[in-house]
């Protein structure tokens, strides 16, 4: 137990320090090397072996000598303890003869020393029966503290301080008694009679004859085990207690706090290797009694789980004994440990039987330890050769198959009828290869692209470049020598049992936390930016490449490159499988889980480390003065300045980088543009969802779930509920994700054509930060009116604000037209994760489907299929919809249009610059003219029914919330206005609110309302349709009133001096409309709002569970700040996903309806997305906006219409109501409201029992609806 020699010496813990990252060599020796004599399979010599035995014998009497004279002090009066005699270091360094201790000293124990103590145990135990005597007799009170005895009273006085670990090893006897507070773990547990089953004797108490601890008893030496039972109980008690349950709100908090600290730093010692700091660390809380407190179970098993790794069974026994003294049982997890240890070190098999005995008498099971997720194969390997050799009958338990619990799920997950799953289109060979492809590309951690604007070096630019070149150069190496320095000190301070960022920077290289650091330099922008933002991207990027380089071992990328193979067969074009199934399905059935990541860091750590790392970055570097923009007589100026400046009224700090280094990089016009690996489309198919941490990206960490501001509620919500609850989630995300997409070529050589040529605002390729409007330069005189120098500022601040936000529109599309072009003529994959409502989106953010008009043209499906019989025809009425000209058609009538402009169609796509440009004038003109040139070289193939088309068609829900609100409350008008029932032609519900608005007006207009006769002709159907597709997601008055004043701004006749009034004054109006014609609607928003009002205000979080088993959380709650000051700034990080606050009450209502709803259309997209898997068809979505290939559109159509009738044929409403009865209305047996609750939960349970009534509207009518979706 090398952690506890480091309690006196800094040689053991400087050695284990100066390889960070590395297992450290000096852990294999310390006291119990001593303690249970020679090591298991050891390599030293005989000699070598009793040096060490003689030196853990005196390390041992120093901490039990330590232990003894801390307890002393706090309750054992008139305790002499005995100097004990130990012969000091020869002069000659023990050359003359003699065994010299390891390190730098040489100890020899005296002879006499055992005796002496064992005299001082038997004076300690008679004196604890004289206590225990008096305290029967008295009453239950505390006793008052003895008064010590003058010679004890002495000795204290003379006592110096205790002082920090990392002193020199060798003592006098008169420096033992000095050094009160520091002790080793090898103590006994408390005093008091514990139950059978956590007795362990081997922890020390002598366990009964036969246990399997007896064994481990009868290793320790004779002089040992008299010396054990001379430990007093532990000073404090264990957390939980009752003393700890007095304490005030702050203090827990506070103790939180320090408790998530020394974890995660337990877990860091380990990520990097150095078990042996985390075991020091841990005594060093464990022999300080106001830092014992803080100790948990958890903190134990950690280091347990180390030294098991390491095979160190005599420190991992060291643990349990500090972990036993302070009153915790061994649960599954230190089991877990004890057998692995015990399997590593080959142990002898009646130990291992005595400890399965112990753990049955514990009530554990055996093939619960095989249930632990987070083990490694290597660990359960070691586990399972431990149990074999104890029972070599006990076989694995075999995982049954998990069927899901959801009935919506069951047709799904059928064995019987027709199944047939789509294939990819290439064959196995070259799948594989593309693995290896995106196999290199996330363990580089990031990817350079070449940049569309590049231009050709000149002079000037090829100077500026080898400017920049050389400051990297030099900048990295002074970043790297003072990331050295700085690790060297905060190990100096851990050595000292201070919790610091030592092992966060041990994670990675410090030359990968340089290049990460020069990243995030070169990328901010010239305006800056907040601090508190930039800390925490840099330090969750430093976590992420650690998880990437944990998983980068060899032994786990072999096991990976194997299954992946396997799993191949069950895509590629060439192979076959022996029953067909579900990709999850299949990747299930090649081996065990793999386990899930390590847990994110705290938020604290995070912000820590950030912030050390970016006030290295700030005192690193630098700009010499020749490059500088005002030269300073020589000196250098720093390249990055902390400035503060206020938004709204917060005050911020910010990053920002000096003009002339902005100018440096501007001139050098980089040619290469630099992406995270998790930031670019994958090469291969993605990895299959196993679980909510398990799949997309084949090393990079994904989660399942999207969280807000690093909330943890939606990650516990998704591993607490059963695994094949989320079946439906993880099978519909990997459908998403195995569509394979590749770049519409020709399309995209138009668009560069257009943005490296100053773009086109009207088109929607951003123009250059050069075209943004200059704002006036133009000297006041000293006399000029006030409200002219403010019309000034407002010009200057409103042309700064359209400057940035054109800066911010231009690199997204730079981002976005760099990675097309890099990706042109490659297939590859967009894995899908959700957010916290089961919305899926694509992983990658530059570059998917759910971008723009222009992001979505660019992409069409890698694997295309031949048009059929009416391909052509959808592929006609899909471009006619995208024109947005013939909305309130039917599809006849659409067809027919797109014949009578095929000439402009044709034209169109032959001279899309140069001709009559007709797709200009589209809604969406891009997906309009991918759209003519895939119809085009339809027409003009010989056969266009054999035309293979890869252009994605898309069918959209009519105003889809609206379409959810009609189908739960079968409202029949509601349900008639957007299309769920069958019609000859589409009903428009924004022109039909626009209509009725138009009544309202014209009769206020008749009263003589002045507002309304100026919006005479000014109301229309692009007017009302933002705010009523919004209403139905929780939009306000103030929201709605916003998005009206900018729709009349742009109408350029009217009057702009009425903006203001004209949208209060409409927005009243829409809401009034909506009210009338969808009552049904309304009445349900009110129950989901009342509802959510009453349980935040019972101090709870809304939650549901969604149709398809999706654990719903909302993560509204009062703003909390974490400040941590010091450094550059003082960062606070406020956040407002904080559980440990109240709900956010406001936030809670208005959001629990829109959320509700989008639950349920992430519920009609996953279903449909599943079954036209199963019936072969390529599926894809963004929300409500379905894509398939041309000639599937039919079969499509027909399964959204089967799945949206499935869904709202189950009780929703009513479903929920019971579900929230149940969470949050606690009654007892007899149906009372539980004693202390108030009326408050009354008049929830009263308010989720009046369920909003249905109207008469037949669901079946949708599968004949037409319109639904179109």
């Amino acid at each position: 137990m090398a952690a506890l020699r480091w309690g006196r010496g800094a040689a053991g813990l400087s050695r284990a320090l100066r390889s960070p990252g590395r297992p450290c060599t000096t852990t294999k020796e310390g006291i119990l090397d001593g303690l249970w004599g020679p090591r298991l399979n050891s390599s030293a010599s005989p000699c070598e072996q009793e040096r060490r035995k003689d030196w853990g014998h005196v390390e041992l009497l120093e901490v039990l000598e330590a232990r003894v004279r801390q307890l002393q002090a706090e309750s054992v009066s008139e305790v002499t303890v005995k100097r004990v005699e130990v012969a000091r270091v020869p002069a000659d360094g023990g050359k003359a003869g003699g065994t010299a201790p390891p390190a730098k000293a040489r100890v020899q124990p005296s002879g006499a020393w055992a005796r002496k103590l064992e005299r001082d145990r038997q004076l300690l135990q008679r004196q604890q029966a004289l206590l225990k005597e008096e305290a029967r007799g008295r009453s239950p009170l505390p006793a008052p503290r003895p008064k010590p005895s003058v010679k004890a009273e002495a000795k204290a006085k003379g006592r110096p301080k205790p002082e920090a670990m990392g002193k020199a090893v060798a003592r006098s006897a008169a420096a033992l008694e000095g050094k009160a507070k520091h002790s080793a773990g090898c103590v006994l547990p408390p005093t008091e009679p514990q139950p059978e089953s956590q007795q362990y004797g081997w922890m020390g108490l002598e366990p009964q004859q036969g246990t399997w601890e007896h064994r481990e008893w009868e290793r320790l030496q004779p002089w040992e085990t008299s010396l054990l039972p001379c430990l007093p109980p532990a000073a404090s008690p264990p957390p939980g207690s009752g003393s700890s349950a007095q304490a005030s709100s702050e203090l827990r908090a506070k103790e939180k706090a320090q408790q998530n600290r020394l974890q995660t730093f337990l877990e860091g010692c380990l990520a990097t290797g150095q078990v042996g700091l985390a075991h020091h660390m841990l005594v060093c809380y464990f022999t300080r009694p106001r830092r014992q407190r803080l100790l948990v179970p958890a903190m134990f098993n950690t280091v347990m789980r180390g030294w098991a790794q390491e095979g160190s069974y005599k420190e991992l026994v060291s643990v349990l004994i500090m972990m036993r003294h302070l009153g915790f049982a061994p649960d599954l997890l230190s089991y877990t440990s004890i057998l692995q240890c015990m399997g590593r070190v080959d142990q002898d098999v009646t130990t291992i039987r005595r400890c399965l005995q112990q753990m049955a008498r514990d009530g554990l099971q055996l093939e619960q330890l095989f249930s632990e997720e987070s083990l490694s194969p290597e660990e359960r390997a070691a586990l399972l050769r431990a149990v074999l050799k104890a029972k070599p009958n006990f076989r694995l338990p075999q995982p049954c198959p998990q069927v899901s619990p959801v009935e919506l799920l069951q047709e799904v997950y059928a064995k019987d009828g027709p199944v047939s799953y789509p294939r990819l289109h290439l064959p196995l060979a070259e799948l594989q290869a593309l693995f290896r492809q995106q196999l290199h590309v996330e363990l580089a951690g990031s990817m350079p692209v070449e940049s569309v604007e590049k231009v050709s070096p000149t002079q000037e630019i090829l100077q500026a470049r080898k400017n920049l070149a050389a400051l990297r150069k030099t900048w990295e190496a002074e970043l790297h020598s003072q990331l050295r320095a700085t690790k060297a000190n905060l190990a100096q301070r851990s050595r000292r049992g201070t919790v610091t960022l030592y092992p966060f920077l041990c994670v990675l290289p410090e030359e990968e936390l340089v290049q990460i650091l020069l990243q995030v330099l070169f990328s901010l922008p010239a305006q800056g930016e907040p601090f508190v933002h930039t800390a925490h991207r840099v330090a969750l990027q430093t976590f992420q490449r650690h998880i990437l380089r944990q998983r980068s071992c060899r032994g786990h990328l072999q096991a990976l490159e194997q299954r992946y193979a396997k799993y191949l067969r069950l895509l590629a074009s060439d192979t076959q499988v022996a029953e067909p199934c579900l990709p999850r399905q299949h990747w299930e059935a090649l081996g065990p889980p793999e386990p899930p990541p390590p847990q994110p860091w705290p938020l604290l750590e995070l912000l820590l480390l950030g912030k050390l790392l970016l006030e290295t970055l700030v005192q690193v570097t630098r700009l010499p003065a020749s490059l500088a923009s005002q030269p300073t007589a020589g000196h250098s100026v720093p390249v990055l300045f902390h400035v503060y400046t206020f938004r709204g009224v917060r005050q911020i700090g910010l990053l920002r980088p000096h003009p002339a280094f902005v100018r440096l990089v501007e001139d050098s016009k980089a040619s290469t543009l630099t992406f995270e690996a998790t930031d670019m489309p994958m090469l291969c198919p993605p990895l299959p969802w196993s679980s909510s941490q398990a799949g997309g990206f084949l090393l990079s960490p994904t989660k399942l779930m999207r969280s807000i501001g690093g909330s943890q509620q939606h990650q516990q919500r998704l591993e607490s509920c059963p695994p094949a609850q989320l079946h439906g989630a993880l099978d519909a995300l990997t459908q998403l994700g195995n569509c394979a997409w590749r770049v519409n070529g020709r399309l995209l050589d138009l668009v560069l054509e257009v943005f490296l040529d100053k773009g086109c605002a009207r088109l929607g390729v951003p123009p250059p930060v050069s075209e943004a409007p200059r704002p006036p330069l133009d000297q006041l005189a000293p006399d000029t009116q006030p409200h002219l120098k403010a019309q000034l500022r407002q010009e200057v601040a409103r042309c700064l604000k359209v400057a940035r936000e054109m800066h911010g529109l231009r690199q997204e599309a730079l981002y976005r037209l760099s990675l097309a072009q890099h990706l042109r003529d490659r297939v590859f994959w967009l894995p899908h994760n959700m957010d916290f409502r089961g919305r899926t989106y694509p992983c990658p953010p530059h570059f998917n489907h759910l971008g723009s008009d222009l992001a979505r043209a660019l992409l069409e499906f890698a694997q295309g299929r031949p048009l059929g019989p009416r391909g052509l025809d959808w592929l006609k009425i899909h471009l006619v919809n995208l024109t947005g000209l013939k909305k309130r058609e039917p599809l006849h009538a659409r067809l027919a249009f797109a014949d009578a402009m095929m000439d402009d169609i044709l034209d169109s796509a032959e001279r899309p610059m140069t001709g009559r440009k007709w797709w200009m004038e589209a809604d969406d003109p891009w997906q309009t003219l991918a759209c003519c040139m895939e119809v085009a070289r339809a027409v003009q193939s010989p056969d266009p029914a054999a035309y293979v088309s890869h252009l994605p068609v898309h069918q959209d829900g009519s105003c889809n919330g609206l379409q959810h609100y009609a189908a739960l409350g079968r409202d029949s008008v509601g349900a008639a206005s957007v299309n769920l029932a069958s019609s000859d032609v589409p009903q428009d519900v924004y022109s039909g609110v626009a209509a009725q608005v138009e009544v309202f007006r014209a009769q206020d207009a008749q009263k003589g309302v002045k507002v309304a006769q100026v919006l005479e002709g000014f109301i229309g159907r692009k007017v009302v349709k933002q705010t009523v597709m919004t209403v139905v997601y929780g939009v306000t008055l103030y929201g709605g009133r916003l998005q009206i004043e900018k729709r009349l701004r742009e109408l350029p006749t009217f009057p702009q001096v009425f903006v203001w009034e004209a949208s209060r004054y409409l927005v009243h109006l829409v809401f009034k409309s909506l009210r009338e014609m969808f009552s049904g609607t309304r009445t349900i928003q009110h129950w989901l709002t009342q509802s959510a009002r009453l349980i935040s205000q019972a101090g709870s979080a809304v939650e549901w569970v969604t149709p398809l088993g999706i654990p719903i959380i909302q993560p509204y709650h009062r703003e909390s700040k974490l400040v941590i000051r010091g450094g550059l700034q003082s960062v606070t990080w406020n956040s407002s996903v904080d559980s440990s606050q109240q709900p956010n009450t406001l936030k809670q209502k208005n959001g629990f309806p829109p959320n509700f709803i989008h639950s349920l259309d992430s519920c009609h997209m996953m279903l449909t997305a599943l079954h036209c898997y199963r019936k072969g068809l390529t599926f894809v979505s963004v929300h409500d906006c379905f894509w398939t290939h041309a000639c599937d559109v039919s079969i499509m159509n027909e399964v959204c219409r089967e799945q949206f009738v499935r869904l709202h044929s189950q009780p929703i409403l009513e479903d929920l109501a019971a579900f929230l009865e149940r969470r949050f209305c606690r009654e007892d047996e007899d149906g009372a409201q539980a004693q202390g609750d108030t009326g408050h939960s009354a008049k929830l349970l009263e308010m989720l029992r009046a369920v909003p009534q249905k109207g008469d509207f037949d669901l079946q009518q949708v599968k004949g609806s037409t319109y639904f979706f179109s």
